[in-house]
């Protein structure tokens, strides 16, 4: 877990926007799953809201730093 927060961390801006649109499908197609009673997507859908939270708080403390 770790390396993955540094990895998201020491991306660019237009990565950051490439990972949370990516992120944001991942979590749409987890939720379909989730439906159809497949139990490792519950799984995979909680990872993939916190990895969404963390980029969004990177995107909007860049934001904050260029006002």
């Amino acid at each position: 877990m770790p390396r993955r927060i540094e990895k998201i961390r020491e991306a660019g801006r237009e990565e950051l926007e490439a990972q949370h649109k990516e992120l944001t499908e991942q979590i749409f197609r987890l939720r379909f799953q989730l439906t159809t009673g497949q139990a490792e997507a519950l799984k995979r859908l909680r990872e993939s809201k916190k990895d969404l939270a963390r980029v969004k708080t990177l995107l909007r403390a860049q934001e904050l730093r260029k006002a």
